[in-house]
């Protein structure tokens, strides 16, 4: 049993969701990687919705965090090109409105190269849910600097410190116009799998950032130990606003009119329902 806000919760076995939600394991997640408990809390989530998996499309970019559902969840997968997730699950959900779409991406892959996508998104409120990994660095093409890195933090193209300040992601497409936004870290798995239930069964955009430790590329290029890393999320977060800190929690909830209905009203472009 575990318990989640003062409420009972009972768990399933490991082997029951990796049976009948997962493939091809064990992954290749770097040791100490937080991209494990993303997927671990994703596929609870999903369960707990009792989501048809002919019914759900995963759509992921390039980076470490693409690699989540592509290969490893057992569902239909769009893995594509660097900074254009969004792009590709705006399109399959115009296609077909009755799939359940959701977006892994990064912080580099979704605030830097795909930024305008994820704004543009928000500002339409298409109903899908992006899942953002944050691990404050482009990890796997090199280590590079972030829109999300933390100011004075080393990465392989600041060597003697960032010197701009972080993006917060959240009330970045909060401001675009998103209806339902959350933070959380990989420090609150429990946490995870409610907000990824919330956002799914939000009816418009919804966006979900988890702040993931990565000791391979931010945690060596600062000097810091897994552990470290981990107390540098710590350091970093908040459950109130403080400057220079990320809030975490539900952000931001809000109503507007879905992209697909506004469509229909507009007597534009059909929208598939199968």
């Amino acid at each position: 049993m575990d318990f989640f806000r003062g409420r009972r919760i009972k768990m399933k076995s490991a082997r029951y969701y990796r049976e009948k939600y997962l493939r091809n394991l064990p992954t290749k997640f770097c040791p100490g990687c937080g991209n494990g408990t993303v997927l671990n809390c994703f596929v609870r989530a999903i369960d707990d919705l009792k989501i048809d998996l002919d019914k759900l499309l995963c759509v992921s970019g390039i980076g470490c965090s693409a690699w989540i559902p592509s290969p490893f969840i057992n569902s239909d997968t769009l893995h594509v090109t660097h900074g254009r997730a969004i792009a590709f699950a705006t399109g399959a959900k115009l296609a077909n409105n009755k799939l359940e779409v959701v977006v892994f991406t990064g912080d580099g892959d979704g605030a830097g190269i795909g930024g305008n996508h994820l704004i543009h998104a928000a500002r339409r409120n298409i109903n899908l849910t992006v899942i953002l990994i944050n691990n404050l660095i482009y990890a796997m093409t090199g280590g590079q600097v972030a829109p999300t890195t933390p100011a004075n933090m080393r990465t392989s193209t600041t060597p003697y410190g960032n010197p701009e300040y972080m993006f917060d992601l959240c009330k970045l497409v909060s401001a675009a116009g998103a209806t339902y936004v959350a933070r959380t870290t990989t420090l609150h798995p429990l946490e995870i799998i409610s907000f990824v239930k919330e956002a799914i069964r939000n009816r418009g955009f919804s966006f979900v950032e988890v702040i993931s430790q990565c000791p391979t590329e931010f945690g060596r290029k600062n000097k810091l130990d897994l552990k470290q890393t981990i107390n540098y999320i710590r350091e970093i977060t908040t459950r109130k606003e403080e400057e220079g800190k990320l809030r975490l929690g539900i952000i931001h909830k809000g109503e507007r009119k879905e992209f697909t209905e506004r469509i229909k009203e507009t007597g534009g472009a059909a929208v598939a329902e199968s």
